[in-house]
């Protein structure tokens, strides 16, 4: 792997920026070279929040990048604001329970995942972006499940310790989202 350039956005309160401090947790504790942006946009709460992440195994030059390789859209203004990250080597993957269109760019692969009705119905609206973290990590294994679960005890063990349920909701919600994009591997392709 050279460098894994991901974008992630949605609305405000989503967890986006929870989500990408994460991943560049993980993926330093594994000895990775990690870059993380956020980008609020003018609201910093009901506006378009953006979190600009890199991981590689050799030194990053650049800290801002025009493509993604993974651009995840969380919301229909998501969707709007970010298909400027997105090019034909791209992988998209957006949430088909809050998005009411698909993406409309050239792209290599889009995948639809039913995350945030799947949280509310399954588990609990608190694991949204857990769900879209276990996506995200099934979509470019960028870093092996053990990176990102030493990560979030690092982020959450004091929630999870104080709450021993909470390590077991967020570890299902994890494995749901690998599972969701595993499920669609295998109906597109």
């Amino acid at each position: 792997m050279a460098r894994t350039k991901i974008v992630l956005a949605g609305e405000g309160g989503q967890g986006v920026q929870s989500i990408a401090k994460i991943l560049v947790e993980a993926g330093y504790e594994a000895g990775k070279q990690v870059l993380y942006i956020p980008n609020f946009g003018v609201e910093q709460r009901g506006g378009v929040s953006i979190a600009f992440c890199q991981i590689s195994d050799e030194k990053i030059g650049e800290p801002r990048f025009a493509k993604g390789d993974i651009v995840i859209m969380l919301s229909d203004r998501a969707l709007d604001r970010c298909e400027a990250y997105v090019d034909k080597e791209s992988t998209i993957v957006y949430d088909t329970s809050v998005c009411t269109h698909e993406p409309n760019c050239e792209c290599k692969r889009v995948i639809g995942i039913d995350a945030n009705r799947i949280a509310n119905e399954q588990l609990s609206s608190r694991v949204f972006n857990i769900i879209i973290l276990g996506a995200l990590l099934e979509a470019t294994k960028v870093l092996e499940l053990s990176d990102i679960k030493n990560a979030m005890e690092m982020a959450l063990g004091k929630k999870f310790d104080a709450k021993p349920e909470l390590r077991e909701l967020n570890y299902k919600a994890l494995e749901m989202g690998m599972g969701l994009v595993k499920e669609s591997a295998v109906h597109n392709g």
